[in-house]
């Protein structure tokens, strides 16, 4: 008997959509533009296990039948028939290829299973079996998704239940609101990032504001985590998750009160804060009311630093937008990359197209064989609030590029309708234009030399001088590519152009300006000015400029002071009296008036001592220095000195540790 629940699929409204395992068509059935949706509707049902059903004996002298206790066994893949009274497997029915019409193969998906004698509850599908020796085989992605998400969900009550009612109370509600809205843009296949995430934002990205929008009808949502920063006893930075704090604004008077009594509660004075830094929405970073000036006030210490990562970022935003071919370029790449993996059918033909390029190369012995060689991988998407995914973005797209062109090809001849064939076509033509490519070559030198410092400001043990260093080198190698990169980069270009055959401009030709009827030529301007000046120079001007303007307070009496503790270089910067003006303007606070005049004492034996010692000369890092004065017991001897570089070491780099 059939159970009460019905076998449409609620969420789709479709005739076509039919849970009854039995009954129901299959996948490659569908139209291929409708294939996903309908994948998606059976994933968000979850496999069909009726409940309250009677199940018929099956002939056999020993009267067995299927049992509902076995759905408790297999919950995330089992499903039952009432119709044809027979197991089927969901994971093999949404992501199998079309039955090959071998014996078996198909058993599971459509025809069904009933042999009761050979089902035990360790069971598993026999595609799931033999396919899942693959490591990264659909079927055993899928059921590890389910299984993992269960595993998440017992792991989050249990967590719960150590919690007090009101805390159990507030955390179910945000867990539910962030659940919820994040089922509703999947099922209604949007987009969850924004172009500009940031505080001053005024359009966050459909997640955040759909976030924003449900949290009207509830007044505590807003919350704020706090992070200390400080050095151990062994000489190691640590940051260290401190607090959440649930507020009622985010007004600077209101954050600065609330993270007051969160340090009053355990006791920790405010007066000793010696650093603090946030992103830079105006709330934070205001001179005269923000919440650093607000902290300021009462502990002029307590130096801010704008989070050095949220700088970097916005000045690769800022920079790619200022650009018009530049900001195109990663119009058209988002476009390119939606397009060829936006759905698992395309993916799997851009994977096959790799192996059969990987393939060829062996043959001709154009690549070499080895363990780990020759992976195949996917196009990465690219996140607009986090800039270093568009490095990844690009490298990926650079070494799948024939692939990418293939499943491009495939999908302009078998589009659904004539607007989807044209739209890739469009974008074939910019993919295999020669202002595509060298811009594409252009940004993954750019983003190959920023990348380095974005991924270093995100560590924890980044100290400040460290990272003033990298943002010096970081703006030194652009220099570098603005004067000595052009030919290497064009001669680059070309040979790719030539391997993969695409059309090379007349670089002495005229320049075009405009499109269709309003084309025109400037006759003052040749396609290598226009390619050299108007694209690779303008770009990496624009370039400098913010990372200059960003990182400008970088040169400020702190940060140069400071630096004559750095031993990079073999102390190369190392002077007494910058040192002691240090303490005297920035940390009098720390060292009484003896200490001060003792201070330049210890600093002239530690000259002569550590700054000679050869366990000393390769350090590169004041964190590294810190941690060496440890380990040779000198930091007992020149204690003032390791006082102050830990003090040094207090100040923060970057948020990232919050977020």
């Amino acid at each position: 008997m059939p159970d009460e629940h019905p076998s449409k699929c609620p969420n789709l409204q479709s005739e076509e959509i039919d849970r009854d395992p039995g009954t129901r068509k299959q996948i490659c059935e569908f139209p291929i533009n409708k294939q996903d949706k309908i994948r998606r509707a059976y994933l968000i049902e979850g496999p069909y296990q009726p409940e309250n059903i009677v199940c018929p004996y099956n002939d056999d002298t020993h009267r067995r039948r299927f049992k509902p206790s076995w759905f408790d066994s297999h919950k995330t893949w089992l499903e039952y028939s009432p119709t044809t009274d027979a197991l089927y497997c969901l994971p093999c029915y949404l992501f199998s290829k079309k039955p090959i019409g071998r014996p078996g193969s198909d058993v599971f998906i459509s025809t069904g299973f009933n042999n009761w004698k050979k089902v035990k509850d360790g069971m598993n599908c026999p595609l799931i079996r033999h396919e899942g020796k693959e490591p990264n085989s659909p079927h055993k992605i899928a059921v590890k998704c389910c299984e993992d998400l269960q595993n998440y969900s017992r792991h989050i009550d249990k967590l719960i239940e150590k919690q007090t009612s009101k805390e159990l109370e507030n955390n179910r509600l945000r867990l539910k609101t962030s659940i919820e809205c994040a089922r509703w843009l999947a099922f209604q296949a949007c987009a969850f990032r924004g172009h500009d995430e940031s505080l001053d934002s005024k359009n966050r990205g459909n997640f955040i504001e759909l976030i924003k929008f449900t949290s009207t009808f509830n007044d505590k949502r807003e919350q704020m985590a706090i992070i200390l920063r400080f050095v151990d006893k062994e000489g190691f930075i640590k940051e260290r998750f401190f607090h959440v704090v649930h507020v009622r604004d985010t007004t600077a008077l209101t954050l600065k009160n609330e993270i007051c009594a969160v340090l009053s509660r355990y006791n920790l004075h405010i007066e000793n804060i010696r650093g603090q830094g946030y992103d830079g929405a105006s709330n934070m970073r205001g001179e005269w009311n923000g919440l650093q000036a607000l902290f300021l006030k009462d502990c002029p210490y307590a130096y801010y630093v704008h989070c050095m990562a949220h700088r970097l970022q916005l000045a690769l935003v800022t920079a790619s937008r200022e650009v018009k071919d530049v900001h195109q370029f990663f119009d058209h790449l988002v476009n390119i990359i939606n397009i060829v993996v936006g759905s698992s059918k395309r993916n799997d033909e851009l994977q096959h197209a790799q192996a059969e390029q990987v393939e060829n190369m062996i043959a001709s012995n154009e690549i070499e064989t080895g363990r780990g060689a020759n992976q195949i991988g996917t196009l990465q998407r690219a996140g607009d609030t986090r800039w270093g995914s568009h490095f990844q973005s690009i490298c990926s797209l650079i070494k799948m590029f024939d692939a990418t062109c293939k499943v491009i090809n495939i999908i302009s001849e078998e589009g659904a309708n004539y607007k989807q064939r044209g739209d890739v076509e469009g974008a074939y033509q910019v993919l295999t234009s020669f202002e595509f490519i060298l811009i594409l070559h252009l940004m993954k030198e750019i983003m190959g030399i920023t990348n380095v410092l974005c991924q270093a400001l995100q560590q924890q043990s980044q100290d400040l001088l460290n990272a003033m260093h990298l943002v010096s080198t970081t703006k030194s190698l652009i220099q570098k590519l603005r004067d000595d990169g052009w030919e290497p980069l064009l001669a680059s270009v070309i040979s790719f152009c030539e391997q993969h055959e695409i059309d090379i401009p007349d670089m002495n030709a005229r320049y075009t300006k405009g499109r269709g009827r309003y084309r025109r030529q400037d006759d003052d301007l040749t396609m290598e000015h226009h390619f050299r000046i108007g694209i690779f120079t303008v770009t990496i001007d624009f370039q400098l400029q913010e990372l200059k303007s960003r990182f400008c307070e970088l040169t400020t009496e702190l940060v140069i002071l400071s630096s004559a503790l750095n031993p990079k270089d073999a102390f190369r910067l190392f002077k007494i009296v910058d040192i002691c003006n240090l303490v005297k303007k920035y940390y009098p606070q720390d060292f009484t008036e003896h200490e001060q005049e003792l201070l330049e004492s210890q600093l002239r034996h530690y000259e002569l001592d550590v700054i000679k010692h050869p366990d000393f000369q390769n350090m590169s890092t004041i964190s590294e220095l810190c941690r060496g004065l440890k380990i040779s017991g000198k930091s007992k001897i020149y204690f003032l000195i390791d006082r102050l570089i830990r003090l040094v070491l207090t100040l923060p780099v970057s948020t990232a540790t919050t977020e």
